[in-house]
Order: structure tokens, then C-alpha cells, then sequence
């Protein structure tokens, strides 16, 4: 959108708004904010006057389904909230430094006089801090513990070489699938009949259907340090130890508008949405928000404009037995579902995306068979006359890396107009999934298994629904010899200890001469750059991670590490990448969960692109960081930031109010999106309630492109795996959040 008509807006909301010339600390009388009929508005004062950069939250349960809408106090402490559909709402204020007010119940065309109540103690007051501030009161075991000295020593694996390494195992075992911090974590008042805190953590990790991916997971970074840290952790905040204050909402922050719509089940783990056509931003406008239960095998659907929310079974195939990825009962049981199967999810999809048609295509887990007895490779992966099984034929399914159900991961479309879905057979396997922008609309795989990239051509498959004709794959080999073609190669080092998801222990690449380099782990995070077709791959681990870069036109692939123990950047610690993006421009920028950074990777500027230094830390000057906002861990500031960034996004086309080409970072454990311009700007997008936004996937849609800031906005869903963390209890159900801009705090 030009800057005029952004300009245009400014200036007619500040002519629509009335003037108040007001002495210090004297409030504004409610009246004097405008609202429309459907609009709540009014003044937030406490006891210290205005209160600015507090949330006001309205809420409902008139419509079909539970819907809020939030807002922020402006710097007099005012506020509209906009647009609200007819029903009764309890409004009240949340605010850090605040408690929260007792709702009040007002309709729309109200104009309120609210109350801001001050906390009385910092305890009060940290209640409602996100979960991250709260985790960042964790203290590692100290500098001197580390290298580890195994399990007859300290307990730290010897591939743990220090609280860096340390600390990024507690964020992937941990955070990765809920918030650590939040009110259920960061107690153990609902844990009864343990000795101590030490013992009552260890039975904590035992607790739910998917213990043993916890267990298994602690083991890579050493769960008797862990325990022992996090025992010490859930004591001294039972003593009244609390986190930094956050900062309130500032600037542009108090122009954002939340609407939040429940959908899904108690015990959903939505994964993640779409809503629009990631190339073109005006597909489905208006239209319903799409979500994958990875825990009940459903797409899941809302309605924005009729606030209804409903699921569609995904179908099995006939030959899949029907058993849970996680089908293992605690032995222990849980303190929430006790010993109850909450997930029954043998296909588990994941990572929805919305092609031109509107269609939606996803992963998942459903090439049939058994645990004992898996589905054999459909007979093109290893047939020479396929072009990619003679170059590097797939003999073995790639298959879950959470156990159980026997299938291997697979595609599946499903066409809200027809309410079918198609189950589509691959070679390789699927995790997260990206459309070029060509004319085949090539869909392209992370987690491809045995190394390799692999994608499918949605016109082939739809002009012929030949699964072989549409679908290729290469391995992921770097021209470590520079002769710019894929020759003999040697396979890749293997760390110490692989996790279910990154791998711990160091990365060991190393150049045999007249040899190439075959990479072994096929990425995470996937992208596909607008100006060069080439597909870009986030890996987590080893450490520090890579971005790695596939060029369909060589079958050739490149890998660049973030800077950590680099002698060109001493001290710089950046690490682990997931999330993957790129902007129109061809910069590549990623989310780096480790060392808590956004950061963008620009391959213009590398020296070295292939060759036998071309192994991962050869280009620091491509790299620039951005550290997040946020507290790091207690007593260990060079460590990286306690927020969790799972992913990423870029806005490229201005579907926010921002700006194109913005990147937009997932603050997973401090309940919010940050958005973060080149240069470092970073406008703090966050969710006051309820505590325990867990985001992973996000985009962003233009409804109408003529329709300011009403017409287009950001859409996010509550992702975690553990819905009863929420702060509203057992019961609570995950949502769909949808952020607007509006040019000011009162924009109707």
C-alpha cells in the first residue's frame, strides 16, 4: 500500500479524534472517546491516574464459538475497542505492574470507565509476565561443570561442552513442545507425595502419552544436572523469587488489535494453520482459517465472520492399523488425564499449505502398514528408470521420528470444496512443505530422510494423478571438489548424540580431497527464494546449525553455519536455526531458538561458495544478527535469551501494516510474534491472555486491499502441545489469533 494512503489514514484519525487538553495525571472523561455502535471504548484509570500501554480485553460466550478482542491504552490511558460482533462481553484491564480488574458486562456502543488496580506486591504482579521472563530464573550448573564429565561423573554428557550447549538442550527438549515458565510449569503445588523437588521433577518427566520422546530427549543434555537446576528453579520462586518486569506495549505496539477464536478440543495439539496463499496473500479473503490436529488427526476449521469452528476427519487408509504415533500409556499416569489416551492420532498431519486453488496440502504420517511390519517403498523409489531414483535411489521409508503407528510420512490434499482428501505416496519422506513460484507449482519437502531434498509438481499430479510422474528428489551434496557437478562423495560425520529433534554434540565436516560432501540431515525449516528458484533448508543440529541451500538446476547444495566460535566474529555466539524464510529479495532470514536472535543471511556477499572450505563457517559475512528482546538465564548472560523461537515468517507484501519484506519471529516462550525490520527494529507483537501463547506456524492475508487496516492482518494459532498449561486450567481449548495495525490507539 503507498505510504499516502497509510499517511491519509493517520491524519483523518487524528481529525475524527477529539482534542483533550488534560493537566498531568488528570484522565479524560470517558465520553470523550468516540465509539461506533459496535465499538466499546472508554479510559483506563488506577489510583496513579491514566494507565498507559495496559490491555483491555473483552470476551464472550454468545457466539458460536468463545471470542475475545483486545486492545492497548494509549498514553492517556483511553482505548477503543473495535468492530466487536453483537453479544455480551466482560471487559476488563490487564496490565504489567497491575492485577487484573474485575470484569465488567457491556454491549457494544458503550463507553466505560474502567479501573486499574495496582498490584501489591511484585509476586501479584509477575503473575501474568510471560512464560520466558519466568524461565529465564532457571541457573545452569556453572561454567566449570562443563565439558561434561558423563554419567559417573557429574551427570553431563561428554558432548556437552558448555552452558551454551547445555542450555540449547534444555530449549529442545523442553520448549520445543510447551512453555517452560508457564503457571503449571513453574509450580509443583499440584505435584503431591514426593520426598523433594528433585524427585518430583523426575517424576514430571514421566508424566503423558509421550514420555518417552521427553525422556529420551533429557538424556541428550543430561537430566540429573536438569533436575537438579529446575528442583532449585520451582523452590526459589516458591519462596518468592519473581522475573524482570516486562516493558508495556510502546509505540506502534499500542496500535495493534487482537481478536482471538477458540476452536479444536481440549486436548487438540493444533500444530499449526493457514489462511491464504503464502505467494499471493489475497487468496481466500475472508474466507476460513485451516489448522492440522496433529494429537487427533482432524483438519480443523474456523470461520471468522460467523465465529464458527468445526473439524474434518482426515481418512485413513485402508491397510493403516490405527494406532497412535504416541501410543504409549504413562505408567505413572498424569496428573491431568491420569492414565486416559488423550491422542489417538495414527496419521498425525502437519504444516498446511494453500495452493492458487485454495486447496489445502499437508504431511503426514500414512503409508499404511504396522510397526512390526511397515509398508514396503512404492517400487519407482529404487527403479533406474525414474531420473532420481538412478542417481540416488530411496530404498527405506522415512518414517516417523516420534515412534509407534509403522507409517511413513506421506502427502495429503485435502479441497474445501469437495470436503475430500487425496493421500499421495513419496519416496522420501515430508515434514514442513513450501510452493515455488513457477509454473508447475513444485512443492518442495524438509525432512526427506537419508539426505535428501525431495519435491512434487501440483500441475503434473493434477493433469495426470501419477504420483511417480510428479514427484523427484536429489541428495543433498556439497561441491566440496568445485567442479560444479555432483560426483563420488563421502558421507557426512555423525554427531555423538542425536535428539529426536537437532542433534547434540558438534558438527565435524571435514574435505577429502577430489571427493564431494554428502549431508546426511535433510533440514527442518523450508523456504523456496522468489528470484532463483533455489530451496532453502533450516537445520537445528549439530551445533551451531546451518541454513543449507539446494539449487535444483545442479542438484548441487551449499551449507552456511551462523557464527559461533568464529575467529572472524570472537565472541559472537549465534546459533540453531529452525524457521526458514527469504524476502523478495532473495535474503534469507531465519530464527535462531538457540542463542535467541533473528537473523538474516544475505549469499551476495560470500567469498566462497563451494570447495573444501565450504563446510559451514565460511561465510560470517553473509550473517547479521539481531538479538531478541527479553531476559537470558540466571547467571549465564552469554548464553543466548530464555525466549524460544520455533520459527519464522517474512511479510513480503505488507499484510500487517509494517512494511514488506519484515520478518516476523516467533517468541514462543514470551507469548508474542516479533516483528523485526532490517536494522533491528523490533515492534513486540504480544498476547496478554491467556497466558500461554505457543505459536509455531503464522502468516499473514489481505481481505481487502482497499480496506486500510481493516482489510488485512496477521493470522497465528495457540500451537502448544499441552492446552491445560493454559492459565485458564484444564478445559481451555487451543484458538486462532488475527492481528491488525490500526494507525492509532483509537482507530475505529
Amino acid at each position: 500500500m503507498p505510504r499516502a494512503y497509510w499517511a491519509g489514514l493517520a491524519v483523518a484519525a487524528l481529525l475524527a479524534a477529539p482534542l483533550v487538553v488534560l493537566q498531568a495525571g488528570q484522565a479524560p472523561s470517558p465520553a470523550s472517546v468516540s465509539v461506533d455502535p459496535d465499538d466499546i471504548g472508554g479510559v483506563v484509570t488506577s489510583s496513579k491516574g491514566p494507565e498507559a500501554g495496559v490491555w483491555v480485553i473483552a470476551e464472550t460466550d454468545d457466539l458460536p464459538t468463545k471470542f475475545r478482542k483486545i486492545v492497548v491504552t494509549d498514553d492517556q490511558g483511553r482505548f477503543v475497542i473495535p468492530d466487536l460482533p453483537r453479544a455480551s462481553y466482560r471487559v476488563w484491564v490487564r496490565g504489567y505492574g497491575l492485577v487484573d480488574s474485575k470484569p465488567v458486562t457491556a454491549n457494544p456502543g458503550r463507553s466505560l470507565a474502567l479501573t486499574g488496580v495496582i498490584a501489591p506486591t511484585p509476586q501479584a504482579a509477575a503473575q501474568i509476565y510471560p512464560p520466558s521472563y519466568w524461565h529465564s530464573l532457571l541457573e545452569p550448573p556453572p561454567a566449570s561443570e562443563f565439558p561434561g564429565t558423563g554419567e559417573k561423573g557429574n551427570g553431563i554428557p561428554t558432548w556437552v561442552k558448555s552452558q551454551r550447549e547445555w542450555l540449547y538442550g534444555v530449549k529442545v527438549a523442553c520448549v520445543n513442545c510447551h512453555q517452560m515458565g508457564d503457571p503449571v510449569t513453574r509450580s509443583l503445588s499440584h505435584l503431591t507425595g514426593y520426598k523433594n523437588s528433585v524427585e518430583a521433577w523426575n517424576a514430571r518427566l514421566t508424566f503423558g502419552q509421550r514420555f518417552e520422546t521427553k525422556v529420551a530427549m533429557a538424556a541428550g543434555f543430561g537430566w540429573p544436572s536438569a533436575a537438579k537446576a529446575y528442583a532449585d528453579w520451582s523452590d526459589r520462586i516458591a519462596r518468592g523469587e519473581v522475573p524482570p518486569q516486562p516493558p508495556r506495549p510502546r509505540g506502534l505496539e499500542r496500535n495493534i488489535v487482537i481478536a482471538q477464536w477458540d476452536w479444536g478440543h481440549e486436548v487438540s495439539y493444533i500444530h499449526d494453520m493457514i489462511s491464504t496463499d503464502k505467494r499471493d496473500p489475497t487468496i481466500n479473503p475472508n474466507g476460513p482459517i485451516y489448522g492440522v490436529d496433529f494429537g487427533r488427526d482432524t483438519v480443523t476449521v474456523l470461520d471468522p465472520v460467523e465465529a464458527r469452528a468445526f473439524e474434518v476427519k482426515n481418512p485413513l487408509r485402508e491397510d493403516n492399523q490405527g494406532r497412535s504415533h504416541f501410543p504409549l500409556r504413562n505408567p505413572n499416569g498424569s496428573p491431568f488425564w491420569g492414565d486416559e489416551m488423550i491422542w489417538e492420532n495414527p496419521i498425525s498431519p502437519h504444516n498446511p499449505m494453500m495452493d492458487s486453488k485454495g486447496r489445502i496440502w499437508m504431511t503426514q504420517y500414512d503409508a499404511g502398514g504396522t510397526p512390526d511390519k511397515p509398508a514396503p517403498q512404492p517400487a519407482f523409489c529404487t527403479d533406474p528408470a525414474h531420473p532420481s531414483a538412478k542417481l540416488f535411489p530411496l530404498g527405506q521409508r522415512a518414517g516417523s521420528g516420534f515412534g509407534g503407528g509403522g507409517g511413513a510420512t506421506m502427502i495429503a490434499v485435502f479441497d474445501p470444496k469437495t470436503q475430500r482428501t487425496d493421500i499421495i505416496d513419496t519416496c522420501f519422506g515430508t515434514h514442513h512443505l513450501q510452493f515455488d513460484e513457477d509454473d508447475d507449482e513444485t512443492l518442495y519437502f524438509s525432512g526427506g530422510g537419508a539426505g535428501a531434498v525431495g519435491w512434487f509438481k501440483v500441475r503434473v499430479w493434477d493433469e495426470t494423478k501419477d504420483a511417480a510422474k510428479a514427484q523427484g528428489w536429489c541428495p543433498m551434496v556439497v561441491d566440496a571438489n568445485a567442479d560444479g557437478k555432483i560426483g563420488d562423495w563421502v558421507q557426512e560425520a555423525t554427531p555423538d548424540f542425536s535428539l529426536v529433534i537437532g542433534f547434540m554434540g558438534d558438527a565435524r565436516r571435514e574435505a577429502t580431497p577430489g571427493k564431494d560432501l554428502h549431508l546426511t540431515k535433510s533440514g527442518y525449516g523450508i523456504i523456496v527464494n522468489p528470484v532463483d528458484h533455489s530451496v532453502w533448508h533450516a537445520n537445528p543440529g549439530p551445533l551451531p546449525g546451518a541454513i543449507v541451500r539446494y539449487d535444483p538446476k545442479t542438484c548441487l547444495s551449499e551449507i552456511y553455519e551462523p557464527p559461533m566460535n568464529n575467529p572472524a566474529l570472537p565472541g559472537v555466539y549465534a546459533a540453531t536455526p529452525r524457521g526458514v524464510d527469504v524476502d523478495r529479495n532473495g535474503v534469507i532470514w531465519t530464527a535462531l531458538a538457540g542463542s535467541g536472535h533473528t537473523a538474516s543471511f544475505d549469499r551476495r556477499k560470500c567469498r566462497v561458495l563451494n570447495g573444501p572450505t565450504a563446510m559451514g563457517q565460511h561465510c560470517p559475512e553473509g550473517w547479521t544478527l539481531y538479538e531478541s528482546p527479553g531476559p537470558t538465564f540466571k547467571n549465564a548472560p552469554d548464553a543466548g535469551k530464555a525466549d524460544y523461537h520455533y520459527y519464522n515468517w517474512v511479510d513480503q507484501f505488507n499484510t500487517f501494516g509494517l512494511g514488506e519484506n519484515i520478518n516476523i519471529t516467533n517468541g514462543t516462550g514470551s507469548d508474542s510474534l516479533l516483528a523485526v525490520k532490517p536494522g533491528g527494529e523490533t515492534t513486540i507483537i504480544r498476547v496478554p491472555y491467556p497466558v500461554g501463547f505457543f505459536t509455531r506456524g503464522l502468516d499473514g492475508r489481505i481481505d481487502d486491499r482497499q480496506g486500510g487496516w481493516k482489510g488485512r492482518g496477521l493470522w497465528a494459532n495457540n500451537a502448544t502441545n499441552t492446552l491445560w498449561h493454559l492459565e485458564t486450567g484444564k478445559g481451555s481449548k487451543g484458538y486462532v489469533a488475527h492481528f491488525q495495525l490500526r494507525p492509532d490507539p483509537l482507530a475505529r
